[in-house]
């Protein structure tokens, strides 16, 4: 197996383990949408009631011009007033707690008792 399709498949099944605890209003009652359309891009999941967008991302991209694709990309879902959360399919395996609480935090405000 290629070292890019490891990472694929890595990163899919980051999305999978999150969505296990996204789905069904299971997080502080909030629903999340999966692969939701913004404008050209697809967000990994998606609150609507809070505006919040949650993205995964595998290794760092490396391709030129990658980090300015990014930085637009992220300035065009924030100029339509969704905040965007990111974090590393590593952190969803390795800190998976950590990372469902700082989405509990962006959802709230605070973090539940």
């Amino acid at each position: 197996m290629s070292a890019a399709l490891a990472r694929r498949r890595k990163a899919s099944d980051a999305r999978v383990v999150l969505w296990t605890h996204l789905r069904g209003r299971r997080l502080g009652g909030f629903k999340f949408r999966r692969r939701h359309p913004c404008g050209p891009f697809i967000l990994d999941f998606f609150c609507p009631a809070r505006r919040l967008a949650i993205e995964l991302d595998g290794a760092p991209p490396v391709e030129p011009g990658a980090e300015r694709y990014h930085a637009w990309r992220a300035e065009f879902i924030a100029a339509r007033g969704i905040a965007l959360l990111r974090f590393s399919t590593d952190q969803v395996f390795e800190k998976r707690e950590a990372v469902l609480l700082a989405i509990v935090f962006a959802l709230d405000g605070h973090f539940p008792e």
